[in-house]
C-alpha cells in the first residue's frame, strides 16, 4: 500500500487525526481575510464584463500577418475604446470592442481594414446589443438564485437546516473568492465564466455532502455515550474523508491547470481562460470550504443546542475525572505502611480491614485449654 493510501486508512480508522474543528477560528480568520481582499478587488477594479453582457461588436479577420499588439492599437484608435484581440487557429484575429452600436461599427470596420491592409469584405462583424447582455446577466443571476434555493431545500430535507446553512455559507464563500480573483486578475467575464462558476459550485457541494453524510452516520444516538462531543465526531468525519477530498481535488485540478496555464498562457488560446480560471479557483476554494468552513460551522451551530451542551459537559467532566485518577500516585499511604506488600492490594476498591487483621484484633474464636 502506498504511503498516501496508508495515511488515508489510518485517518479513516481514527488512529491519527488533525484537529480541524478545534482550530476553526484560524480557518475563519483566513477565510475572512481572503473574502475581504476579494470584496476590495470587486469594489476597486470591478469585473471586466465581456460584450455578451455589455454589448458591442466582434470583428473576425481572415489570415493576416498583423500581430495582436498592433491590432489592439488599430482597434483602439478606430473605435475609441480598448479592444480585446485574440489570435485564431486559422491565422486570423478576433477583435472584441464593447459598447459599440451598428452605425459606429461600420466606420470602425472600414478603418480596421485600411490599417490592416485588408478589404472590408474580408472582415466579418457581429453585433451584440446591450439589451441582449442584460438578459444574459439576469438569466445568470436567476439560475444562480434557483440553484442556491434548491441546494438549501435539499440539504434541509436530507440532513438538517444547520448543515444546509453551513453549505450555503460555503457556497457564497466560493463565489465571492472566485469573482474577486476575476476582478484582481482582470480576465473577461463571459457566459463560459458563468458556466464554470456553476460547475464548481456543484463540485464544492458534492465534497461538502460527502463529509456531512459521514457526520450524520457517526452522530446517530450521540447523546447515549460520554466519550465524544459533537465537535470530536465532526473532526473524525473530516479526517475520515480527507484523503478522498484531496485526491478528487488534485485529479480535477490537473486538467483544468493544463487548460489555464498551458492552453491559455503558453499556447495563447485566450478563449480558454474564460472557463478555466473560474474552474481552477473555484475547485480549490470549494475543497478548502468543505473541509475548513462547512463542517466546523456545523459543529459550532450544533453545540449551541441544549442537548449538545449537556453532552459536552458530561464528556469533559468524565475526561477530567479520568485525568485526575491518572495523576494519583501508584502507592497510597493508608496507615498500614508496616504491612507486607501484598496488603497494598486492599487500597484499590473500597477501604476495609483485611480479614487477617480482624482476626488478630478480635476475640479468639476457640476455647482456651
Amino acid at each position: 500500500m502506498s504511503k498516501l493510501g496508508n495515511l488515508g486508512a489510518r485517518l479513516h480508522r481514527g488512529e491519527i487525526s488533525y484537529d480541524f474543528v478545534g482550530k476553526r477560528k484560524i480557518w475563519y480568520g483566513i477565510s475572512i481575510l481572503i473574502t475581504i481582499t476579494a470584496i476590495v478587488g470587486l469594489a476597486v477594479r470591478g469585473l471586466n464584463m465581456g460584450i455578451d453582457f455589455r454589448g458591442g461588436a466582434v470583428f473576425t479577420t481572415g489570415k493576416t500577418s498583423v500581430s495582436v499588439a498592433q491590432a489592439e492599437s488599430y482597434a483602439a484608435r478606430a473605435a475609441g475604446h480598448d479592444a480585446v484581440v485574440q489570435k485564431l487557429g486559422t491565422g486570423g484575429l478576433r477583435i472584441q470592442i464593447a459598447g459599440m452600436d451598428t452605425a459606429k461599427s461600420d466606420a470602425t470596420k472600414a478603418e480596421l481594414a485600411k490599417d490592416m491592409n485588408m478589404s472590408p469584405e474580408s472582415i466579418a462583424a457581429d453585433l451584440v446589443g446591450p439589451s441582449w447582455g442584460d438578459q444574459i446577466a439576469n438569466k445568470a443571476w436567476e439560475g444562480l438564485g434557483i440553484f442556491m434555493v434548491l441546494v438549501v431545500i435539499y440539504l434541509a430535507i436530507a440532513f438538517e437546516w444547520r448543515m444546509a446553512l453551513a453549505a450555503l455559507v460555503a457556497l457564497i464563500h466560493d463565489i465571492t473568492i472566485t469573482t474577486g480573483i476575476y476582478a484582481l486578475v482582470g480576465f473577461e467575464v463571459t457566459p463560459g465564466t458563468v458556466i464554470g462558476l456553476l460547475t464548481i459550485l456543484g463540485y464544492s457541494l458534492y465534497d461538502t455532502v460527502v463529509v456531512f453524510d459521514s457526520l450524520k452516520e457517526q452522530t446517530k444516538d450521540i447523546t447515549k455515550q460520554t466519550r465524544f462531543t459533537y465537535s470530536d465526531i465532526a473532526n473524525r468525519s473530516i479526517n475520515g474523508t480527507l484523503v478522498r477530498s484531496i485526491n478528487t481535488t488534485v485529479v480535477a485540478l490537473l486538467p483544468v491547470a493544463g487548460l489555464l496555464f498551458i492552453g491559455g498562457g503558453f499556447l495563447g488560446a485566450g478563449t480558454l481562460n474564460d472557463i478555466s480560471l473560474s474552474l481552477f479557483v473555484g475547485l480549490a476554494a470549494g475543497a478548502y470550504s468543505s473541509i475548513f468552513i462547512a463542517t466546523p460551522l456545523v459543529a459550532d451551530l450544533k453545540e449551541r443546542e441544549p442537548q449538545m451542551k449537556a453532552l459536552k459537559k458530561r464528556v469533559l467532566a468524565k475526561r477530567a475525572q479520568a485525568a485526575a485518577q491518572d495523576e494519583q500516585p501508584e502507592t497510597v499511604d493508608d496507615g498500614y505502611a508496616d504491612e507486607p506488600e501484598d496488603a497494598a492490594a486492599a487500597v484499590v476498591g473500597p477501604r476495609h480491614q483485611p480479614a487477617s487483621r480482624n482476626r488478630g484484633r478480635g476475640r479468639p474464636s476457640g476455647k482456651r485449654r
